[in-house]
């Protein structure tokens, strides 16, 4: 898994940001769960991270979406 910047995303197919939003999802619950537990994560600032790339991933899906309404 990596963080992507907003022309990386604008440049992937509908396929593969729908994937790459349900790893991230994923890697977000299991660093959730780590601090949940009490456990310290990895990298602290790596939830941040991953909100702020989820965040982008679904700005680039509403803007498409935007374009093919009109």
């Amino acid at each position: 898994m990596s963080i992507f910047r907003i022309e990386e995303i604008r440049k992937m197919s509908e396929k593969e940001r729908k994937e790459e939003l349900e790893s991230l999802m994923t890697d977000l619950m299991r660093e959730r769960g780590v601090i949940a537990t009490g456990g310290a994560p990895e990298s602290p600032g790596r939830v941040r991270e991953l909100r702020r790339t989820m965040a982008r991933i679904k700005t680039v899906e509403g803007e498409v979406g935007r374009e093919k309404e009109k």
